[in-house]
């Protein structure tokens, strides 16, 4: 090989090169593939039972359990849940800048606040794919103690979403209050 060949043969294999390592896709996280997940369910219901014995939870056992998957975007899923005829809570996972946020927004059937309204949290960790969770954040602990309700002030709540298998809701607290409710995935409802 020549010394004139040999500069313009490295152009060549950078200019090949260079294309390759500029069309290498970045890996998703796993608040993105979770993100993914949710989206991927938008526009079904499922059915779910309380999986968990406090007895604190009894209402929740002996009623029927639906959850919609039906406001979503890339950013943010809207998920009503509805205990048996009362049907005014509703999730929102959002992404923010640094993780994913989960509220609890109450309204009453005209759609106005009703009790405890867009409490929740934001991760603090990445997660996984299949798990996220969401300790307690600043504004609802203010929330809860305005009204009364210290106990909330230490909740860490947490949604699995694991394809043609579950959807979990879980709501935990240090004193060992423990709440999960599953949704069965491979049993949407009919609309």
């Amino acid at each position: 090989m020549s010394r004139s060949f040999a500069p313009a043969a490295l152009a060549l294999v950078l200019a090949l090169g260079l294309p390759a390592c500029a069309s290498t896709p970045v890996a998703d996280t796993p608040q993105d593939v979770f993100l993914a997940r949710l989206n991927a369910l938008c526009g079904q219901r499922f059915e779910g039972r309380v999986v968990t014995t406090d007895p604190a939870d009894d209402d929740f056992r002996n009623s029927r359990l639906v959850m919609h998957v039906r406001d979503c975007a890339a950013d943010e899923v809207g998920i009503p849940f509805a205990v048996g005829e009362d049907r005014s809570r509703r999730w929102v996972i959002t992404r923010t800048e640094t993780g994913l946020r989960l509220k609890h927004d109450h309204r009453d059937p005209q759609g106005e606040i009703h009790g405890w309204h867009m409490y929740g949290g934001d991760t603090v960790a990445p997660g996984t794919a299949e798990r996220q969770s969401f300790p307690v954040d600043a504004e609802s602990i203010a929330m809860f103690r305005d009204g009364g309700a210290e106990a909330s002030t230490t909740n860490v709540w947490s949604v699995d979403v694991r394809p043609g298998d579950i959807f979990a809701y879980e709501l935990r607290r240090p004193s060992g209050r423990f709440l999960r409710v599953e949704f069965d995935l491979t049993r949407p409802l009919a609309d």
